[in-house]
């Protein structure tokens, strides 16, 4: 019963459940009193400072909720931010919620992670959103852009026919397998002459993405596979939307920030506590041009996550 008041369901509902379970125990006010504590805590987590680390690799992506709003039903943007700092820990960032996803709203949140102490990014991965590319550019000064080959790909195939896109997709694929920053480029090219014989819209598509897509190859070779794409960002997405689906239409936006940074910030301890690195300590020092001297402690779970 608290859980459907924290989800933000109708209190019309919740008192109907508690009818059919039959609970007296749980009073509106100690529900009301829980809820606030949770907005107090999920509130700090968005507003926390993010000086104490540098993080060379952010990742950012939106998903669309139904939000009850002005005496409708709205389709809001719950914009999420993660990445990695130079300890080679993930962390969430923040998130943010608007009417759409524009660019406004982008550079808005960007503005506020760079308030808060976000530093040291070299590598924003994204879909081409192009308010996105542009609040980036403005705001996350000296950070280059990398586009999500995952949406890249999405962006060619749509102009493959069906039958055709599996073999187009596998194809495509050998790009990203390829050594060294020169031979993924030489491949690009192989790819868009050949689909430029029977798909030219595609071929033109993946050659106007050659080099973004192609951003990864300038950092650390153990890197790629893990910034090369918002893949990362998309599976703590799809979790999200495993909850926001059980609410189906938030009564405001309160109640979808108190759902989701309440989820947010629980993956974000997890992140924080896990035996594994996401990536190795060292090769993110070096990358950052800086010094390490690490414990014996450091090493053993760096070793882990190569």
């Amino acid at each position: 019963v608290a859980e459907a008041y924290v989800l933000g369901v109708s209190t019309r509902k919740v008192d109907s459940l508690v009818r059919t379970l039959g609970i007296d125990g749980i009073s509106r006010s100690e529900v009301s009193r829980l809820c606030s504590e949770l907005d107090r805590q999920v509130k700090a987590f968005r507003e926390r400072r993010l000086d104490e680390h540098r993080y060379p690799y952010v990742w950012l992506d939106a998903k669309v909720e139904k939000v009850r709003e002005g005496g409708r039903i709205a389709q809001m943007a719950l914009l999420v931010a993660i990445a990695v700092n130079e300890r080679g820990e993930r962390e969430v960032l923040g998130l943010e919620v608007g009417a759409a996803e524009s660019g406004a709203l982008w550079t808005g949140f960007l503005r506020s992670l760079v308030a808060r102490g976000l530093s040291g990014v070299v590598l924003v991965t994204s879909d081409a959103h192009v308010g996105l590319r542009e609040a980036i550019r403005s705001t996350i000064l000296g950070a280059t852009w990398q586009r999500c080959r995952t949406h890249t790909m999405r962006d060619v195939l749509a102009h493959v026919p069906k039958t055709a896109q599996g073999l187009i997709a596998a194809y495509a694929r050998t790009i990203f397998l390829q050594p060294d920053g020169p031979s993924a480029h030489d491949q690009l090219g192989q790819v868009v002459e050949q689909l430029g014989t029977r798909f030219p819209a595609a071929a033109d598509v993946l050659l106007r993405a050659e080099e973004d897509v192609l951003v990864y190859v300038a950092v650390p070779r153990e890197h790629w596979s893990k910034v090369w794409s918002t893949n990362p960002l998309e599976r703590l997405n799809r979790e999200i939307g495993r909850r926001t689906d059980v609410v189906g239409i938030f009564p405001n936006r309160d109640a979808l920030i108190r759902l989701a940074g309440a989820l947010l910030a629980e993956q974000h301890d997890e992140w924080l506590t896990a035996t594994k690195r996401y990536l190795p300590e060292g090769s993110l020092v070096r990358l950052l041009g800086g010094q390490l001297n690490p414990t014996l402690g450091e090493l053993l779970k760096e070793g882990a996550a190569v």
